[in-house]
């Protein structure tokens, strides 16, 4: 004679996988707030390295003109074409206080020695090549995590700084910080992957919770999905949008 579950042990097993089932939303949920609240670290993290770089060194971190006097020239990369390398090797800046991307692929340029200007100088962690990726979508621009840019921990999310004469919300030509996922193309980091309530919960940390005001904006582009509207003064984030359509644009950042 075949026995099968009583009710009550079916129920118990449903009870069980209840549980498992919750505590593995609410772990997701966890690792996510996480993930987000380190952005916000991030944020705060490199704003407080350029600084520390700017008081020591006198100029922006990328756009420094005599960076290879600390730590040699990098006569592979550079325009200057040292007959030497220096150790660890680096490139000037022109001193004009525009981190500009780099005139072509595979070549130095301000965005990308700004992060090893900061990491030579000891205020960020990592290696830096200081030159640009291979792709020619965007000459000069190519962003690649953990090599010439640094990676958040959201996977394929990183930052990258470059200065743009962008016309978001009228805020016009300034060093923007992009925060997001690598250009599909081979682009800077201004993918898409942030929620629009995530966003609004990470302007509102490090900034005015505002989309179109302060340092912290979003994407005119974004507008229907992750914004309300492009006019700064009525922009709010579309907080009911269930998808990730944000990336974060720091303007002002240095």
């Amino acid at each position: 004679m075949k026995q099968a579950f009583s009710l009550v042990e079916l129920s118990i097993v449903l009870v069980i996988l209840g549980l498992l089932t919750g505590g593995i939303l609410a772990g997701q949920s966890l690792i996510r707030a996480a993930e987000l609240r380190s952005v916000s670290t991030d944020i705060q993290r490199y704003m407080a390295a350029s600084n520390t770089f700017r008081d020591k060194y006198f100029s922006f971190p990328g756009d420094m003109t005599n960076a290879t006097r600390f730590w040699g020239d990098n006569n592979a990369a550079c325009p200057d074409a040292a007959v030497t390398n220096g150790t660890p090797g680096t490139c000037n800046g022109d001193g004009d206080g525009q981190i500009e991307h780099a005139p072509a692929v595979s070549v130095h340029g301000e965005s990308f020695t700004f992060w090893q200007h900061l990491a030579n100088a000891g205020l960020v962690e990592g290696t830096y090549t200081g030159m640009a990726g291979s792709s020619a979508a965007y000459a000069g621009r190519h962003a690649i995590l953990g090599e010439n840019a640094p990676r958040a921990k959201l996977s394929n999310v990183g930052y990258t700084i470059e200065y743009n004469n962008g016309v978001n919300y009228g805020i016009g030509a300034t060093n923007y910080m992009y925060i997001g996922a690598p250009d599909s193309a081979g682009g800077p980091t201004w993918g898409s992957f942030l929620k629009s309530e995530e966003m609004w919960n990470i302007d509102t940390k490090v900034d005015d919770g505002r989309p179109g005001f302060g340092k912290m904006v979003a994407s005119q582009s974004l507008v229907g999905t992750c914004v309300t509207t492009n006019v700064a003064a009525t922009a709010e984030y579309k907080l009911d949008d269930t998808g990730k359509p944000c990336h974060i644009y720091l303007v002002n950042f240095l």
